[in-house]
């Protein structure tokens, strides 16, 4: 029962993400004096709708997005006599933007109001490389129990004698930064050696360079037994900052890092997703399912229902986090029919007026959307095409992250 409500919690959460995008555009344009149609949740039949003013608020039959109708958007609009002159297309370029801008920043707004949600109710979690801290140091046990638990040992390990102290953060393994616990106990281990560890004691950052011990440790096989190995240890217990906790005056501090940090996964995100094609293409055929690959909105509200059935709250406003963020980012390509796409011609109106105005020439008309209708359905061809695979792979091979 739980699943299911968070299944249906996180598909409302996401209705209600789109319908503030297109409030930020419907508030922006009423506020620079263009005229809004229509604001309605949900696509095909009207269920209910009520006018107030100039503009028709309702609700649609499928609740899969929104829209908001803004007179004159582009110059082949029906429009009537009177809103010509309010028509979008013929605003000045500072207030198309701002209309166009709006949708995007209320779901960047909505991210970082979960955001201070989260730093206070659970605390947030590092991204990206999450800071290693030594929080031991001593001996190197030689060998393990059957059981795989260590053997006693005794005396000062080879970390101790090179001078790494309780507290020290491990920036990098012989010059390459660390990831994590993980990565740096597995370069340790593939040593056979010596090690340069890079660390920071005091704010000061230097090199010390550590011998390695081989010893034999136990390793899991894919049948669950266990096999002892011969591997590289130094002597030092470790600890990794995965979460950051704030108080009510903290969390603003924290919640505007981890927002910039949000910004550049989202970025990275963005950039790797024509990549991410054949992972996704692999999962729908039978290969494993990466755990990276991007997900659809069911896949994102079968995960957040998971989180829901688990108890992890934190997990579920994290992830409508990242769908508010990357909603907003993605907004921003400039290519139609996505608010970049629109922006972008209003950018290319105005340079190119200005221009022309260099050469005393006269500004020129608004520019041909039927010319760039053959890229906008190439555009939206390729949209439909990769969300129908990112619905296939949750179907037939969903993401377990639990």
């Amino acid at each position: 029962m739980s699943f299911v409500l968070g299944v249906v919690l996180f598909a409302l959460a996401l209705l209600i993400s789109i319908a503030w995008h297109e409030l930020g555009h419907m508030w922006a344009a009423q506020a620079t004096g263009m005229k809004v149609r229509r604001f309605f949740v949900g696509f095909g039949p009207t269920v209910w709708s009520t006018k107030r003013g100039e503009t028709e608020y309702g609700l649609k039959a499928v609740p899969l997005g929104g829209f908001c109708d803004i007179a004159g958007m582009t110059p082949y609009d029906q429009l009537a006599v009177e809103d010509r002159e309010r028509a979008m297309y013929k605003q000045s370029t500072w207030k198309r933007l701002v209309v166009l801008l709006a949708g995007p920043a209320q779901n960047f707004l909505l991210g970082f109001a979960l955001v201070v949600v989260v730093g206070l109710g659970w605390g947030l979690p590092v991204l990206g490389d999450a800071p290693v801290h030594a929080t031991s140091v001593g001996c190197v046990a030689p060998s393990t129990h059957p059981d795989g638990t260590l053997v006693d040992c005794t005396g000062p390990g080879p970390a101790v004698a090179a001078g790494v102290q309780p507290g020290d953060r491990i920036l990098a393994v012989d010059g390459q930064t660390v990831s994590g616990s993980t990565d740096l106990i597995t370069r340790v281990q593939q040593s056979t050696d010596s090690v340069r560890l890079t660390i920071e004691r005091d704010g000061v950052q230097q090199d010390l360079t550590v011998p390695v011990t081989q010893v034999q440790r136990m390793t899991r096989n894919p049948d669950k037994t266990l096999s002892p190995v011969e591997v590289g240890a130094i002597g030092v217990g470790l600890e990794q900052t995965t979460q950051n906790h704030y108080n009510a005056l903290t969390v603003w501090g924290g919640a505007a890092s981890f927002t910039g940090d949000m910004f550049a996964e989202t970025y990275k995100a963005l950039i790797a997703l024509p990549s991410k094609i054949d992972d996704l293409w692999t999962a729908v055929t039978g290969g494993e399912r990466a755990v990276d690959t991007p997900v659809s909105v069911w896949g994102a509200s079968v995960t957040g229902g998971q989180a829901v059935e688990h108890g992890y709250w934190d997990v579920f406003f994290l992830l409508l986090i990242s769908v508010n963020f990357f909603l907003g980012a993605f907004n921003l390509v400039p290519l139609l029919p996505l608010d970049g796409g629109h922006m972008a011609i209003a950018l290319y109106e105005r340079i190119r007026d200005t221009v022309r105005g260099w050469f005393g020439k006269a500004k020129a008309g608004p520019v041909d959307y039927y010319k760039l209708l053959p890229l906008t359905y190439a555009v939206v061809a390729v949209m439909g095409a990769f969300m129908v695979l990112t619905l296939t792979a949750d179907i037939v091979n969903p993401i377990q992250i639990f």
